[in-house]
Formats: C-alpha cells, structure tokens, sequence
C-alpha cells in the first residue's frame, strides 16, 4: 500500500520476458482491460495474499500463547519465569516485526511480488522450526535459568519476521487494482491479516493440549505439547508457498518511490499520523500481543475457578483481536461519511473512558467488567485504524492544493506527489504504529516488576501466593498512562485536524 503509484496509460512491453510469472503489460485504470483481464488476476493474487499475511500475523503473535505454558512445558530451571521476562518474549517479536515492516515494503519492487510472497512465507518456517525444536530436545531445558530466558529471547525475536508481511504485502496488492477499488481490497487484506492473531490465540491452546484428559488439563501444572506449537502451522506455510509460487504474479510496474519517502520525512503531518497511529494500531497489536499474559497475571482466581476458559481459551484473549479485525472496515465506513478525524477523536475519548472502566474492573476484581471493557477498546482500535488510514490521503490531498501556486507544478503533478507522499506515510506510519505496540507491552512489563519482586522474594508458596494478592491491581499504574496517552491523541487530533484555526486543517474535511 505504501508503494502506490499512479498507473501509466500502458507499460511497454520487455524485449526480454523475465522469468516467474512477470506480467509486463498492467492496465487497472483501463475499464476494458479491467473487465477481462485484471479483476481475474487480482482476485487471485489476492486471495493468496490474504493467506500469507493471515499466517505471518499468526506468527508473530505465536509467543504470546507460548509464554503461559513454558513452565508447563518444563522450562524455567526450577524457577518460574518473572512477569517482567514474559512480557519481554512477548515484547521482543513486536519489535523485530516492526523494524522489518519498511524493508519488507521496498521488497516488492526488488524482487517482485510473487517471489517475496514466496521468500517472506518460507521464512515462517524458522520461527516455528526453532520452537519446535526448543521443546523436542532438552538442551535448552538443561540450561539454567538466565541461560534459558536468553535461548528465548532469540527465538522469540525470530518470530518478527512475521510482522514486516503486512507491509510487503499490502504494498504488492495495492498495484494491482485501479485506485477506486484499491480501498476494499486493502481492507480485506488488512482485516485477513489482523484475523491471523485471533486464529493463533484460539486455536494454539487447544491444539498443545490434545491428548490431555480434562480431569488433568484442568489443573494449574499440567502437560502440554508445546512442541505443535510451531508444528500446527508448516503445512500452512508449505500451501502458501506453493500457492503463491503457482498462482500469484509480479508487475514490471510496480516500482517503489523513494524520492517520496524522504520528502515526507520532512513533513510534519507524517510523524502526527504516525503518533496517532500508534494510538490506534500500537493498541491494536500490542494488546494483541499481552492480553492473555495480563488476564493470567491479573485473574489468576477467576482463571482457577474457571479452568476450560484459562487452558483450553487462553483466558479468551483471542476474542480481542477478533472484534478488532472486523470493526477496521468499519471506521473506514464511518470515516466516509463523518471524516476521519472526527471518528478518529471520537475513538480516542472512547477509548480513554473504557480503559477507565477497565481499570475499575481490575480494582473490583470483575473479571467480566474488564474483559468488556477491553473488548470494547479492541473494536475502537479496530475502527481506528480504518479512520487514520483514511485521514492520510485527505490531508496530503490538501497540502498538495494549498502549495500548487508556489510548487511551480502542474494541478496533476502536484496532485500526483502527493498522492505518492500520502502512500509513503501510509508504509512509515505501520511501521510506527507497530512499534507503539511494544511501548505498550513495555508499560506493562514495567508495571509488573513489583509484583515479581515480591513474589520471588517470598520463601514459600504460601507467601509467594499472598505477595501475589497484595499485588492483584499491578496494572492499574499502566492503565493510567494508556489513559493519559489516550487524552494526548485526542488534543492532538482536535488540534491539527478540527480546531477551526486557519493553521489547522479543519477546512478540508480530514
């Protein structure tokens, strides 16, 4: 998506034809060709690039189920692993997945569509086969402690190559359809993706128990399977390699825009999208990521009295990411009709009020009142991260109308650089956005240090049980900032967007 580029009337053919299903000659903007050649092709480079993103989000998120069942697993060299090393294996894959979201986006043109879909897929293979292999021989369980949480680190940091799949392939898909049907065949890419943290949180725990009587699952130490955690999705790679090695097609056209890069980087209203982006996605993915370990940490009484949902469910933390995958199309609907900005504010103060609700939820001891609370900022999440998105074409639109007269450019060249420049902060705002996801599990893990402390200082179970208890609203310090953070994005919003200023931007309907 961040590589758009206007489409030429038509690309002259090579003199020599490259070899992997290159297509030389791509007209979307031309209805006729439309009609009887492109939509043909890119439903079917879409859908397998739908699956492959699906299980590269799958993937990156795969540690966060992970992390609650290594000390069933056997792991932790006598001594269960702190709250704050969790949060660290869940944190580690968020931000490798971050990094790699921009190189991942220039990919595409370097190597054509069809061959990174092929490359990025196969690479899924490491994070799952290191697992695998972490569980099935006992070297890393002959280690101490700190040796072991070191192993994990780096494999859990492999994980990440999951998250750059995003933006190579929305950048891929985006060059196959004409502009006007690009935003619901993004959207469904988008939201086919987001769904892969819902299927891996929902279907991992049941797949590592199986063999497990309940009599025995139910208990707080049981047995698991650990290894079928990476086993489970191989042959879903090798489909979606194969998949995309015969079905999907790269476009000589396709080529990326770095001159628009850096001119965006200069523009402020890139790095304002990207921070409340963060607000929206970083959300989004970073609660992804740590909701199941703060429902263990935070309700471990309710997850004991209710142990089908705490084993088999991971504590229902899958339910989050579903909501969220689904609302995404529609606060881009909203956003049609209403503005970007104006959903946008609205999601933010929504989402302060409700992690406020939360927060009373962890300091009743309700269980039910905050898990309501979050899913319900999942959905705004969701429906956020379709309003910001379309808030980025409009602004840079503007810009490109407010500086016409002095850019010495035509309408439709000025038109044209900014459209590029809006594509470029689409790629730089995922990657950021991303990033906000590991701020997020950062807070927590942060929050998190006193309980452990006081939980390893404690020399009997009795004792370790009631410093655990002492401590039950750990994450109410980091449900504070979330709320304060949540306030600067709404300002930040009404500020650049709304306020009827002549500085703002209010004017244009962002």
């Amino acid at each position: 998506m961040s590589l758009t580029v206007e489409s030429p009337t038509k690309t002259p053919p090579r003199t020599t034809p490259r070899k992997g299903r290159w297509i030389d000659h791509w007209e979307p903007e031309n209805p006729d060709f439309w009609e009887t050649t492109g939509k043909k092709v890119a439903r079917r480079n879409l859908a397998f690039s739908i699956f492959a993103e699906h299980l590269g989000f799958s993937i990156w998120v795969l540690w966060s189920v992970v992390v609650l069942n290594l000390t069933n697993a056997g792991f932790g060299g006598g001594t269960p692993f702190t709250a704050s090393e969790l949060f660290w294996l869940t944190a580690l894959p968020n931000l490798v997945g971050a990094a790699l979201r921009i190189p991942y986006t220039f990919a595409v043109p370097k190597f054509g569509g069809r061959l990174w879909t092929i490359i990025s897929a196969a690479l899924l293979f490491i994070p799952t086969g290191a697992l695998a292999a972490m569980v099935h021989f006992d070297f890393v369980r002959e280690q101490s402690h700190d040796a072991q949480f070191a192993i994990m680190l780096v494999l859990s940091a492999l994980a990440g190559v999951g998250g750059g799949n995003f933006s190579s392939s929305m950048a891929n898909i985006s060059f196959f359809y004409p502009e006007k049907k690009k935003g619901l065949a993004l959207g469904l890419n988008a939201a086919g993706g987001n769904l892969g943290v819902a299927v891996v949180q929902l279907l991992t725990p049941l797949v590592i128990i199986i063999g497990v009587p309940y009599a025995i699952a139910k208990n707080p130490v049981h047995p698991v399977h650990l290894a079928y955690a990476g086993i489970m999705w191989m042959p879903f790679i090798i489909a979606a390699v194969v998949g995309a090695y015969f079905k999907m097609d790269s476009l000589t056209m396709a080529k990326s825009d770095t001159r628009s890069y850096w001119t965006c980087l200069k523009e402020q209203h890139t790095w304002i999208m990207s921070i409340l982006y963060i607000g929206t996605f970083g959300s989004f993915i970073g609660f992804s990521f740590a909701l199941p370990l703060v429902i263990k940490l935070t309700f471990p009484e309710f997850l004991a009295q209710h142990p089908f949902i705490g084993t088999y469910l991971a504590g229902l933390g899958f339910l989050g990411a579903l909501i969220g995958s689904f609302t995404r199309p529609l606060g881009g609907w909203l956003s049609d009709r209403l503005g970007g900005a104006r959903v946008t504010l609205g999601v933010f103060i929504a989402m302060a009020a409700f992690t406020v609700l939360a927060m009373v939820g962890v300091n009743e001891r309700s269980f039910g009142l905050f898990f309501f609370s979050y899913m319900v900022i999942f959905a705004l999440s969701g429906a956020g991260n379709g309003s910001t998105y379309r808030m980025i074409p409009v602004i840079f639109g503007e810009l490109g109308r407010q500086r016409l007269a002095a850019s010495g450019l035509t309408e439709q060249e000025s038109a044209l650089k900014h459209k590029r420049m809006a594509a470029a902060v689409i790629g730089i705002a995922g990657a950021i956005g991303a990033f906000g996801g590991f701020l997020i599990q950062q807070i927590f893990r942060l929050a998190s240090v006193p309980v452990s402390g006081a939980v390893a200082s404690a020399t009997t179970p009795e004792a370790k049980a009631a410093a655990a208890d002492a401590h039950a609203t750990w994450s109410t310090s980091a449900l504070y900032v979330f709320i304060a953070a949540y306030a600067v994005f709404a300002v930040l919003t009404w500020f650049f967007y709304l306020r009827k200023s002549d500085k703002s931007l209010a004017h244009a309907g962002v």
